[in-house]
């Protein structure tokens, strides 16, 4: 670590009212070089990169760039300096191509021929191996491919600085390898890399360099060569020995709680399968082969024209308009800025969402009794910071998603829907909802939709391969010869 860096954060400060994301925390960035940003959710990763990517405003503390102080007041004041972010969530238009993404939103004006566009991004994507058509309408990438548009767009805008925040949570573990590849290749090119990531391994072998942060503030910085393990990375993080590993001892499977037959819907092809009280039907595949809209059937989101449904034993449609709020349907959605949550309620109005039912009488809603369970729910879920009354906003990724999950659990379903949920979560944070799971299913019967194939393989009694629409097949965790096919049937080629 002997060049000087490119970014070097002194004594950086940030807080959103109560809140402290970041405290004193100095930090270099360096060409060349990878630097792996860790620490539980909450801990202020996103918040620091964020100020470098001109998104705010640190409260004190310097920025310098290329050794001289700096002030990225909008993001494009940073796009300017060569500094670009890859976020968690795209920023792309859908109904456009991957050429005019790209072209979207430049600074300059300068006015490009569709080839000589088209040319300029091939030329990009080839050189650092990335297989995107500029022709082809966003709508139809895979998360693997529109994740490689948000690069090129950087790559296009020639940014040096190039961070990326959780950039392995939607992807394939084929899709992740193809994206370390151009990391490596970015590297070489003497591109500085920030990458934001709660998979260890992953950090082990793509990272120079390691920060740790904890609680706002930075506890360890070290070269990536100096750790030992993934395990020792974890113990760092949250002060405690981390296994990710649970005690998955088998149920009797009894009452059906899901029944799906026939079902043709938005692409899908004939699917049928069945879900028991006591189980947990995990379903893998690459993200847009069927997965969502087979969710959205199931929780009433989608109308079902051809196929049965029933929850239960109640066709689907009676169930769900004639619910109570509890010992029914949880629905853990993977879009929990959206469709989980309302960003612009505090977290007491957003427990209500689907409880509230649960604390009403007659026309009253008693909130100082729904404000305790919350409160008593923050504390159990190591929400934080532990506050009900802040915007939902105001909370990272992944404790707005053990916010979604307390809220889900605390209404004792009796069938769970869990979409990518430890998406974005720490390894602390996944292994308690591990264990939460394999508990509901005592009473409930549990889909669980994932892109983390050893999630699927910890947590699954049955496992189920989605491919263009199809069920390819469902077969027992102990099928040994059905698991190592897995990867084949998820590329179609079984």
């Amino acid at each position: 670590m002997s060049a000087a860096p490119v970014i070097r954060l002194e004594q950086i400060s940030k807080s959103f009212g109560e809140v402290r994301a970041n405290h004193d925390i100095s930090l270099d960035i360096r060409e060349g070089r990878i630097l792996a940003l860790l620490g539980e959710n909450g801990a202020g990763k996103s918040t620091l990169m964020s100020l470098l990517a001109g998104q705010s405003l640190p409260d004190s503390g310097t920025i310098y760039f290329n050794g001289t102080p700096a002030v990225f007041s909008s993001t494009e004041k940073a796009i300017e300096a060569g500094i670009g972010m890859v976020y968690q969530h795209f920023k792309l238009v859908e109904a456009m191509t991957v050429a005019e993404n790209i072209y979207l939103g430049r600074s300059d004006k300068t006015w490009l021929s569709r080839k000589a566009l088209q040319r300029s991004v091939s030329e990009i994507a080839d050189q650092y191996s990335m297989r995107v058509d500029p022709d082809r309408l966003v709508a139809d990438l895979s998360m693997g491919e529109k994740q490689q548009v948000e690069i090129l767009k950087l790559l296009f805008r020639q940014s040096n600085i190039l961070i990326f925040d959780e950039p392995t949570a939607v992807l394939t573990p084929h899709e992740a390898n193809n994206l370390f590849e151009t990391m490596r290749q970015m590297k070489e090119d003497n591109k500085a890399i920030v990458f934001i990531s709660h998979k260890l391994e992953e950090v082990m072998s793509i990272a120079d360099d390691i920060a740790i942060l904890k609680r706002g503030e930075i506890v360890g910085v070290m070269e990536a060569a100096q750790v030992s393990s993934s395990r020792e990375l974890a113990e760092m993080m949250v002060g405690r020995e981390v296994l990710l590993q649970v005690d998955h001892q088998r149920m009797e499977p009894r009452q059906q709680v899901l029944k799906v037959a026939g079902l043709k819907e938005a692409g899908l092809k004939d699917i049928s399968f069945e879900i028991r009280q006591g189980e947990i039907v995990g379903l893998v595949g690459v993200a847009g082969n069927g997965q969502k809209p087979l969710v959205e059937s199931v929780v009433g989101l989608r109308k079902v024209d051809e196929g049965v449904i029933t929850l239960l034993g109640r066709d689907s449609r009676d169930f769900i308009s004639n619910q109570s709020w509890e010992k029914a349907l949880s629905y853990i959605p993977e879009d929990r800025q959206g469709l989980a949550t309302c960003q612009g309620l505090d977290l007491l109005d957003n427990f209500l969402l689907t409880t509230r039912q649960g604390f009403q009488t007659g026309p009253w809603l008693p909130k100082n009794e729904a404000r305790q369970k919350l409160q008593y729910l923050i504390e159990e879920f190591d929400i934080r910071p532990p506050n009900a009354s802040l915007m939902a906003w105001q909370l990272s990724g992944g404790n707005l998603q053990k916010m979604v999950l307390s809220r889900e659990f605390y209404r004792k379903p009796r069938l769970i829907i869990a979409e990518q949920p430890t998406q974005g979560l720490d390894i602390a944070a996944a292994e308690d909802v591990w264990n939460l799971l394999l508990k509901a299913r005592e009473q409930a019967g549990i889909l669980l939709i994932t892109g983390d194939l050893s999630e699927a393989l910890e947590l699954s009694d049955r496992i189920g391969v989605m491919y263009d629409g199809r069920l390819v097949n469902l077969f027992s965790r102990t099928n040994e010869e059905m698991i190592e096919a897995i990867p084949q049937m998820m590329a179609g080629l079984a």
